[in-house]
């Protein structure tokens, strides 16, 4: 159940975050102007050269459906395919993010790292006198995968076998809920100070994955994953369906708070993207949509990619 008074002091920390971050950068900004009009008298700065047409077409076409601001984790930062990679190539969005592989949602909520480099891409649109379109933010998978699965488990020859209800509700409907919504509140708040209002943000949950066993490129030696095995062997469940329902259970709790989330009044402007269901998970096709146990495939990227354009499209006119 959520508390509205850890809510409201959730919300209120990232506005204070967003204060902080743009305090910074109004400072920066004034010493950079400074320093700029300084190296321009000394060294006479020439305008910059064209780019020449034919590098500008090897750019490929213009992008015609506006500009995507993105925070986030490996679902927006993976090699070769990810969802933005593929609203850029596919569906003609242009993409500023600042989205970095294996960073939880705590790490974005209450490290400015990611804020400020946020606030630097909105100020970059600005000043090519574009206005973002929506901004898309991705998190939750690792905060609940990897060692962090073992300490929602309980054994499977304890008395309570399955998922720990006491330890479930902690992560995500208390850590993972407020960071989320300290999160959104400092990327609105910072929209609100540059722009002069919200803009739409769109989240999203995850899809049925498959703990198979499979890291990145199998994930052997230094290479990321399994991050859903690992800690499934380690409480005693055999490979099988008990092991899917489990986290089945975990994506479906992980959901369930995005959705409760996004549907308050103050988060008129978020809109929840349900990915269940979009991947299909059967034994003798899922290989062709997971690359791995927390990642589509090429082709379940452009699915996923397809649910987000939809969405995009949603969230610009409510």
């Amino acid at each position: 159940m959520s508390d509205p008074k850890k809510d409201a002091k959730a919300a209120q920390r990232g506005r204070q975050q967003a204060d902080e971050v743009i305090r910074e950068r109004n400072s920066d900004m004034a010493g950079a102007t400074e320093t700029f009009l300084l190296v321009e008298r000394t060294f006479r700065l020439a305008p910059p050269l064209p780019v020449p047409r034919e590098r500008r077409d090897a750019l490929g076409p213009e992008r015609p459906n506006g500009v995507l601001v993105a925070e986030g984790d490996s679902w927006f930062d993976y090699p070769r395919a990810d969802i933005l990679t593929i609203l850029g190539d596919r569906f003609g969005f242009e993409i500023e993010t600042v989205a970095r592989r294996g960073d939880r949602v705590e790490d974005m909520a209450y490290s400015n790292g990611q804020l400020s480099a946020f606030t630097l891409r909105i100020e970059a649109v600005l000043r090519r006198g574009d206005v973002p379109r929506a901004v898309l933010l991705s998190g939750g998978g690792n905060d609940i995968a990897g060692p962090e699965l073992a300490y929602i488990l309980n054994h499977a020859d304890s008395p309570s076998p399955g998922l720990n209800k006491a330890v479930l509700e902690g992560v995500i409907n208390e850590r993972l809920r407020h960071s989320y919504i300290t999160m959104i509140s400092a990327v609105t708040a910072v929209c609100e100070e540059r722009i002069g209002r919200r803009l739409p943000i769109i989240v999203h949950g995850y899809d049925y994955a498959v703990p198979d066993g499979r890291g990145f490129i199998g994930g052997w030696g230094p290479l990321p994953g399994p991050w859903l095995e690992p800690s499934l062997r380690e409480k005693g469940y055999a490979p099988g369906q008990t092991r899917r329902r489990l986290i089945r259970e975990l994506i479906d709790t992980f959901n369930t708070m995005l959705e409760d989330l996004t549907s308050g009044d103050m988060m008129s402007h978020v809109s929840y993207v349900n990915l269940r269901n979009t991947l299909r998970n059967e034994a003798s096709v899922y290989k062709k949509w997971w690359a791995n146990e927390l990642h589509p495939t090429r082709a379940g990227f452009l699915l996923v990619a397809s649910r987000f354009a939809e969405a995009i499209e949603r969230g610009v006119t409510t």
